[in-house]
């Protein structure tokens, strides 16, 4: 279609240059997903052709003059439900842009799965292109999930406007382990949810703030001490904070087992010391 010359001929160009990963985002608010995602991180990688997000108004595909996107549900209701129309020519102009890629197509939905790292991880070594779709007002009509999604996912138990944010959450998440847009693994291997485990406290300048100084270890020089140091403070964060991740965590090396005797015996004289 005309309209979508342009964006048409940007997207095929994108595509011959095949950065690792492409996310196509089908959306009404292509203009603030964009002011977002072209920022910082994923922004840079995008300009050095290692990943490719492009944001697609769902509305120029519309096949009336007055660019509707949805109508009233049958059996009545409040709210409106985007038609499945627009949506399936939105999604056939996107694939054919795409080319010879992997595709997965996920329609951001407070139903889906659950979102996680494991999630993402998944996402980011099985496929080369995912497409996220972003419903609004009350939904879209179930006869394109029927037919064109390959799986829902939820970011939480919680309803929003719209699917934008999830899609930016989802995005930004796999987007960032693909390689060559953190400066190394270690960036995101050693975060929080990545083995299991919660990341250990970060410290940066001043060494005393507010009364407060940074934990005499991390300025010690000690590389083993501090390796260790964290790896007993997460397990720690962990136990505290998550313990329904904690319960699943199996630790069988001999450095872990003993960092966990080690924490028995600090909260038995923790537990000795309120007695007192």
């Amino acid at each position: 279609m005309d309209e979508n010359y342009d964006l048409e001929n940007s997207l095929n160009e994108e595509a011959s240059s095949m950065p690792l990963m492409r996310v196509d985002i089908m959306t009404l608010f292509p203009d603030s997903m964009n002011a977002v995602l072209s920022e910082s991180i994923l922004g840079r990688a995008a300009a050095k052709d290692i990943i490719e997000i492009n944001c697609i108004q769902i509305r120029d595909f519309t096949e009336n003059k007055q660019g509707q996107v949805d109508d009233y549900p049958y059996g009545g209701g409040w709210g409106c439900v985007m038609m499945a129309q627009p949506l399936k020519s939105c999604l056939d102009f996107v694939r054919e842009c795409a080319g010879e890629r992997k595709t997965r197509v996920i329609y951001m939905s407070p139903q889906g799965e659950k979102f996680d790292q494991s999630k993402a991880r998944h996402l980011k070594d099985d496929y080369d292109h995912l497409v996220l779709v972003c419903g609004h007002y009350e939904g879209i009509d179930e006869r394109f999930i029927e037919e064109c999604v390959d799986e829902e996912i939820s970011v939480g138990d919680f309803v929003l406007t719209g699917g934008e944010i999830p899609a930016m959450a989802l995005t930004d998440c796999v987007c960032r382990m693909i390689p060559g847009v953190l400066s190394n693994e270690e960036c995101f291997t050693g975060e929080s949810h990545w083995d299991g485990l919660l990341e250990y406290p970060q410290y940066t300048r001043p060494e005393i703030w507010e009364g407060r100084s940074v934990p005499d270890i991390l300025r010690s020089g000690h590389h083993a001490n501090v390796k260790k140091w964290r790896r007993k403070q997460s397990i720690i964060r962990t136990k505290k904070r998550r313990p329904d991740m904690y319960e699943k965590l199996v630790f069988t090396e001999k450095p872990d087992k003993k960092l966990l005797a080690e924490i028995e015996a600090d909260e038995a004289l923790e537990s000795q010391k309120d007695v007192g």
